[in-house]
């Protein structure tokens, strides 16, 4: 999985249309090869972004989870601590 690419499911707040939006960018990127595709292939790009951002949007509909909703702020600290133990302070 690309790294840049963030769980949305059962956070509180629910993920915004910016963060889905995101997350089908680094997907496509990802798939596609490419940050920046040519002019003759943005339309697709841009079509497979906003497709994956739907169908994202409906499976994040769709969860059940009987856990409790994350916070963003204490997933980030861990994210945080993780990258620490990574690459050192």
């Amino acid at each position: 999985m690309c790294r840049n690419i963030r769980p949305l499911n059962n956070f509180e707040p629910p993920a915004t249309g910016d963060e889905v939006h995101a997350a089908a960018l680094q997907y496509v990127r990802k798939v596609a090869g490419t940050t920046k595709p040519s002019a003759a292939n943005q339309a697709a790009f841009d079509r497979a972004v906003d497709e994956v951002a739907h169908t994202t949007r409906h499976l994040l509909a769709e969860l059940v989870t009987t856990a409790p909703p994350k916070n963003r702020e204490t997933e980030a600290e861990k994210a945080r601590a993780r990258a620490r133990l990574r690459y050192g302070a």
